[in-house]
């Protein structure tokens, strides 16, 4: 390996594509596409909500922009699920379904979509012979000497009237936090550089304001904390998310978080991973052209 090895990552996030009639982002999305593999990185990494409706169909106008710039390939893009792609707050909202008490519909409608999602994008999620693709999604990539993991959990929340009435808080389950404990995830991340990969933000606004208070518990990643232990037991030192929208880098007990902002709002900005076969990296965030 060549002493200067670098990996390069981009990262996307939070689309909000509206479906095959959002002509002018698909056309931006295109070009933001083209600009990545014209630049040669070696990976794109995309953190949810990448769909503004929850309609599965949606998702195929996501997956054929990365065909046609020839980033649907398993070593070539990651995708996780936002809330925006596994809740429809329309439909939660019809009396039937809100004025249930029972939330296992909640649940189901939720781990439903996720499983839609997970054929859409099965590709990208896991080998043409793996029986299974979904979450937690453990993906260790070789680049000439350098190993890459990307340890990637869906932090949707389900829906509800007194918890989580917006859909937008998170939770990663007690059964996924499991499984990044066990032995088979640890051996298979040992000499790699560990990125953990989620939806959620750890940190919103966290004033003493209450308007932004307010905000902070409709946004909550509501077991950030648990979270933060688990992937830190992993050797990650690096977290890439997005859910709130600003492009914006910070840390919480030695972990670095980066947000990837909103491709919806601001469709012509990214960011840049580079990794070195050192374990160092460095992060900054680029508009269309930059060099």
């Amino acid at each position: 390996m060549s002493i200067d090895k670098k990996v390069r990552i981009a990262h996307l996030s939070d689309l909000h594509l509206t479906g095959k009639n959002d002509l002018r982002q698909i056309e931006r999305l295109d070009r933001l596409l083209a600009e990545i593999v014209q630049k040669g990185y070696d990976h794109l990494v995309m953190t949810g909500d990448l769909i503004d409706t929850a309609s599965p169909d949606d998702w195929l106008v996501v997956r054929d922009a990365l065909a046609r710039n020839g980033l649907f390939e398993l070593g070539r893009t990651t995708v996780l699920p936002g809330n925006h792609d596994l809740i429809n707050l329309e439909e939660e909202l019809r009396f039937y379904h809100a004025l249930n008490p029972d939330d296992s519909g909640r649940r189901r409608r939720v781990a439903d979509r996720l499983a839609r999602f997970c054929t859409v994008f099965r590709p990208l999620i896991a080998d043409p012979g793996d029986p299974v693709a979904g979450f937690p999604l453990v993906k260790v990539l070789h680049f000439g000497g350098i190993g890459i993991a990307l340890v990637a959990c869906c932090s949707v929340l389900p829906w509800s009237g007194s918890d989580n009435p917006l859909g937008a808080r998170g939770y990663v389950s007690e059964s996924t936090l499991k499984a990044l404990g066990g032995r088979e995830v640890s051996e298979a991340l040992a000499g790699s550089f560990v990125i953990g990969l989620c939806h959620h933000a750890y940190r919103v606004y966290g004033t003493d304001a209450l308007i932004d208070q307010a905000f902070d518990w409709t946004m909550e990643f509501k077991n950030r904390d648990e979270y933060l232990r688990a992937i830190k037991a992993l050797g990650a030192s690096l977290v890439m998310h997005g859910h709130f929208h600003r492009f914006q880098k910070y840390h919480a007990d030695g972990v670095a978080f980066v947000n990837g902002g909103s491709f919806r709002y601001v469709p012509d900005r990214y960011g840049e991973l580079v990794v070195d076969g050192e374990g160092r990296w460095a992060h900054r965030f680029l508009s269309l052209g930059q060099e």
